[in-house]
């Protein structure tokens, strides 16, 4: 499995709107609301490298009102 995280900023007061549209996402592992240079973070899990970059160019940032996501992959030892 492929752990990532995708930082996330919407547009402001959508949080709740997006995180309940992010939990119905398979591959979302946890959504945490956060306070700095971005609105959101989420947990993504997924077979591969491919699959994670799947999901944030066709479910993630495709959701109304996202304004632009960052990812980090955990990289494996």
């Amino acid at each position: 499995m492929t752990d990532a995280y995708v930082m996330l900023n919407c547009e402001l007061g959508a949080e709740a709107e997006i995180i309940e549209k992010l939990k119905e996402i398979e591959q979302v592992v946890d959504v945490f609301e956060t306070i700095g240079t971005h609105d959101m973070l989420v947990r993504l899990q997924a077979e591969n490298f491919e699959k994670i970059r799947e999901i944030v160019s066709w479910n993630i940032q495709k959701l109304d009102k996202v304004r632009s996501t960052a990812t980090l992959i955990k990289k494996d030892n």
